[in-house]
């Protein structure tokens, strides 16, 4: 096909209009800034879920281009400037509404995690199969300039015993980090709490201290303490929120807040979150949520798909509130950051993750070349997907570990946060790692007869390498093993929906100690 000069020349100003269609945020100190105006920028948005008519496995609001069009006129009467939106799929095709999104000066802040490929609180891990998913989205979402913000974890550690998470969270946004720097992107990595009370000033420091790269680059926090009109800046607990974000050297703001216990919702917040209260310390907040759902905090409500969009009661409110949300930011060019950087907490009763060490950088070539020094491997070469039949596996692969491992180290292919070591091996696949304990145990055993058969479970095969010494020099991919079947997203925890940290994890990237805990669960 031919093609003109100046077709060319117009195709190239067309993108070049259309890069010049938002501006670019850009991080200075504790404060997010419009690079080109030098603005301080402030969040003033919403979580944006919408699930009623939603018949996809997928929900993708992103996807829909006739809802897009529908919200992106409410978002503009609303007056706001950013959207979190918590599940999307990587395989669709989101061009027409990240472009009206675009083109109505609309960010956008994405959650990387979705329930199946999520950092299980209960049984975290980093692991190749959730990196490659996680590399797939960032890779979707990169060509659109709108895209301001990525969350790596949204309420994973929500209490003192699931504060080990916090160590896989951190490797995450530190591989995050350095797959955006490779793709020569700077879009900021942070992390979403759930303001809990007696762990949060752990998480404030823990993911704000040690080595620059495994940093968080802002802290969110969701909240619903300030309830009905009565609840003042002090006694809603926002002071203290303020407080312990003083002086933090990243940026802070809300990514969820207006508790609906008292309807309608009035939104009294926004004049502290946007006024003299806050806006020196947060930079500003995302109201939940858009629509109504089952959980009764929506401002509209409507259907996928649909043009139709009706307000609830709380709209005119929340409109009002954004109406008179005016914060006194200062320019980039005469901010000078001050704040210091945190101190990591101790391991104590309300802490169980050792500072100072990582879970590894996931490397599928790691747990390739390991594969091929192994003698006794595992029959099945993927995870079963049938109920029945990860029953099977799961009751398998306990069984193994449990009988193996009281007897052999299995460091290699396990973790201890509390205690800070992670195994070489750790983050490879179920199947590689059950192999990886099936071989340590027939090492055991000299190579005897029936030492490599765990009921049928596992066979001899003939290894390619004379020892795994190499393996763990392999050079990290970039690429994790993501699958590329659809990816369904998570749903916000402001109304104690699924997180991401949820138990509901994909099948790939389920941990042995996840597929045991989901065999051992369907026997009752």
């Amino acid at each position: 096909m031919r093609v003109s000069i100046a077709s060319l020349a117009a195709a190239a100003l067309g993108l070049a209009t259309r890069a010049a269609a938002i501006d670019p945020i850009v991080i200075k100190g504790s404060k997010f800034f419009n690079e080109k105006t030098g603005d301080q920028f402030f969040f003033k948005g919403v979580a944006y879920q919408p699930r009623t008519g939603v018949k996809d496995a997928n929900p993708d609001p992103l996807a829909d281009s006739v809802g897009c069009k529908r919200d992106v006129a409410v978002f503009k009467d609303l007056g706001i400037n950013s959207i979190r939106v918590y599940e999307v799929d990587y395989n669709k095709n989101h061009d027409d509404c990240m472009q009206m999104l675009e083109d109505a000066g609309i960010y956008v802040m994405l959650d990387i995690p979705s329930p199946d490929y999520a950092i299980n609180r209960e049984d975290p891990e980093w692991n190749t199969q959730l990196m490659g998913n996680w590399q797939a989205k960032i890779d979707a979402f990169s060509k659109y300039p709108n895209v301001i913000a990525w969350i790596a974890g949204n309420e994973v550690a929500n209490d003192k015993d699931t504060t080990p998470s916090a160590a896989f969270v951190k490797a995450a946004i530190r591989d995050m980090r350095a797959y955006l720097k490779s793709k020569d992107l700077s879009t900021p990595v942070g992390y979403a709490d759930n303001d809990d009370m007696d762990i949060r000033m752990n998480l404030i420091n823990y993911f704000d201290c040690d080595d620059e790269d495994s940093r968080a680059q802002f802290y969110a926090i969701n909240t619903y303490r300030w309830c009905g009109d009565d609840a003042t800046f002090k006694s809603s607990g926002y002071s203290d929120i303020t407080k312990n974000m003083t002086d933090y050297s990243i940026p802070s703001l809300l990514t969820e807040y207006g508790c609906n216990k008292v309807r309608p919702r009035t939104f009294h917040e926004v004049a502290s979150i946007f006024g003299s209260d806050m806006d020196g310390t947060l930079s500003g907040g995302l109201m939940y949520e858009y629509t109504e759902e089952d959980n009764d905090y929506g401002i509209v409500s409507v259907s996928y798909g649909s043009t139709k969009v009706s307000q609830t009661e709380d709209y005119s409110y929340f409109k009002k509130a954004m109406a008179s949300a005016d914060p006194s930011g200062v320019k980039m060019s005469s901010y000078k950051p001050s704040s210091k950087d945190s101190v990591c907490p101790s391991v104590g009763d309300n802490w169980e993750a050792k500072p100072g060490s990582l879970p590894p950088t996931p490397s599928n070539s790691t747990c390739e070349c390991m594969m091929k020094s192994l003698s006794c491997v595992s029959k099945l070469k993927s995870v079963p997907t049938s109920s029945s039949d990860l029953k099977t596996f799961g009751q398998n692969v306990g069984s193994i570990f449990g009988t193996v491992c009281k007897d052999v180290d299995c460091g290699d292919v396990s973790t201890d946060a509390e205690e800070g070591q992670y195994g070489k091996y750790s983050f490879c696949d179920a199947i590689q790692r059950v192999s990886w304990v099936m071989n340590a145990w027939y090492i055991e055993q000299r190579g005897v007869d029936g030492s490599c058969d765990f009921d049928g479970f596992a066979e001899t095969v003939k290894p390619s390498l004379s020892s795994d010494s190499t393996c763990s020099d392999q050079e990290s991919t970039n690429k994790g093993s993501g699958s590329n079947s659809s990816d369904d997203g998570e749903e916000s925890s402001g109304s104690g929906s699924k997180s991401s940290g949820a138990s509901a994890i994909g099948m790939g990237s389920m941990s042995v100690g996840a597929i045991f805990a989901l065999a051992a669960a369907s026997l009752f």
